[in-house]
């Protein structure tokens, strides 16, 4: 019986310590940028998950629960043309299907966002994601 309360001590203290090094992430308010800048809004947007040089290893890829897309080969895996609405799309809602290419719901959807910048001027919230998907499609590996 001691064994048996001995043993469970035991894997208490390991759940225990297991949980106190778990990856922490620290949240960030988001920043209003210039909506005429797709490099710009990706690198305040995207690039933390995604990397400055969006191959998927930005500083919080790691917390993620899936690994972020390398962006930068969309179009070699569409048959060399960038998906364009498939990438817009992905940004106005989210992911559509579960696919390995964008994992889980890691991912913001951004439109809800954009729209709270300028509530006023919607046009603005969707040229700003045109300007990074514009931004992502000239990343694109040749």
């Amino acid at each position: 019986m001691r064994h048996s309360i001995l043993a469970i001590v035991v894997l208490l203290s390991m759940g225990a310590a297991a949980a106190d090094r778990q990856t922490s992430v620290n949240q960030v308010p988001i920043q209003r940028t210039s909506w005429a800048s797709g490099k710009q809004l990706f690198d305040e947007y995207c690039a933390a998950c995604h990397g400055l040089k969006a191959n998927g290893t930005g500083p919080a890829a790691s917390a993620c629960k899936s690994k972020p897309a390398d962006l930068t080969g969309l179009a070699k895996h569409n048959q060399g043309k960038f998906p364009y609405n498939y990438f817009y799309a992905v940004l106005q809602f989210g992911t559509l299907l579960p696919t390995p290419a964008h994992g889980s719901a890691d991912m913001p959807i951004w439109m809800p966002l954009f729209y709270s910048f300028d509530e006023e001027r919607k046009a603005i919230a969707e040229q700003r994601m045109h300007n990074i998907a514009n931004y992502v499609a000239s990343l694109q590996a040749k």
